[in-house]
């Protein structure tokens, strides 16, 4: 016996009888006491097993299943990291840890998310895995390695690490050209709740794909459909903490003067008015000067009137609800404090 002999290898029938994990590497099949010779020789064309991957074996003969797909790639890309750590007879498949810092994006990470419209994993050729820029690993098979200098913290998604969706999104999209598919997935990611219009940006940003026709045509929808989320939920806002009815999508003018400008909600008995803040640049966008200049001279020109404008973001919209309601009806008691407004006229927009 020397230092690379496993203590209490686990007998090799009770690895085919272990329905929890039927995909080991070799080095986890070392630790159950089977060598490199035996895998092997169980390997070949008529064998009860068979290897998937590089280092990775299924332990059965038949066709595998889209999770012992899932778990073959992920053991893949990790197994230079985890060959030192042996399994534990009796354990009922790897932790998480055991996949390193490997994890499930693209295409078979937004089917693990609920996807409504992401392919079904049996329908994938090939799955993306995610791995740190500098790991030494190639595509190969059912694999395609993806990499990244800046590692996002996964998510857990059936026991596996998946990229978080904004970032699955992003490396979904770097490899689709149909426009309308590109449409769908990242509409589809703000109306399901899946991420914020910003992150998906951000992300598609960071993966420099807004130089992409099809995309940029895309974004211009996602950051269309934030808005009309963002508006339904300032609806329910309004209905479901009790606040007054305002006029909805107004526009207000001076009499027989110029037009001030359009709002989201308003009060005019109360001269409150609410402002859905969708113009804040996202990430990848540079803001144009004119028209923040102009929003700015709006906004100072609306309160000098006497009209107080409360500004919330679609983020704040939906992570704090309630506290924008009670913002807005404190504004809306304090109106009977302040001096009259100016008289305007109130238009739909």
């Amino acid at each position: 016996m020397n230092h690379n002999t496993p203590l209490s290898p686990r007998p090799l029938h009770h690895l085919s009888a272990d329905a929890g994990r039927r995909v080991l590497t070799h080095a986890q099949l070392r630790a159950h006491g089977v060598s490199a010779a035996k895998a092997g020789e169980q390997c070949r064309p008529g064998g009860p097993w068979q290897q998937l991957l590089p280092g990775v074996v299924l332990l059965h003969p038949g066709p595998p299943t889209s999770e012992e797909r899932l778990h073959a790639v992920l053991m893949y890309a990790a197994r230079e990291r985890t060959a030192g750590v042996p399994v534990q007879p009796g354990t009922e498949g790897p932790p998480a840890s055991a996949y390193g810092e490997a994890m499930i994006t693209g295409p078979a990470a937004l089917t693990l998310h609920g996807f409504p419209s992401a392919p079904p994993l049996p329908s994938l050729e090939v799955f993306d895995v995610l791995v740190p820029r500098l790991r030494r690993l190639r595509s190969t098979g059912c694999v395609r390695i993806v990499r990244t200098a800046d590692l996002p913290v996964p998510e857990q998604v059936t026991g596996l690490p998946v990229a978080p969706v904004a970032r699955a999104l992003a490396d979904a999209v770097a490899g689709l050209q149909d426009a309308g598919t590109v449409r769908r997935l990242l509409t589809e990611a703000v109306r399901g709740g899946f991420c914020d219009p910003a992150a998906a940006v951000r992300e598609l940003t960071a993966a420099k794909l807004l130089n992409r026709p099809h995309v940029v045509d895309a974004v211009d929808s996602l950051l269309a459909e934030g808005r009309t989320l963002a508006e339904s939920r300032l609806y329910r806002m309004v209905r479901d903490h009790g606040l007054p009815d305002p006029c909805w999508n107004v526009d207000l003018r001076l009499p027989g003067g110029p037009h001030l400008g359009g709002l989201d909600a308003y009060w005019p008995e109360h001269a409150v008015a609410v402002e859905l803040d969708t113009r804040a640049p996202l990430p990848g966008r540079r803001p144009d000067e004119a028209e923040w200049s102009e929003y700015a001279r709006r906004r100072e020109h609306l309160e000098r009137l006497g009209i107080t404008v409360v500004h919330i973001t679609p983020r704040k919209l939906r992570d704090a609800m309630e506290q924008q309601a009670a913002v807005v009806r404190t504004a809306l008691i304090a109106s009977a404090d302040r001096d009259p407004s100016a008289y305007v006229v109130v238009l739909p927009r």
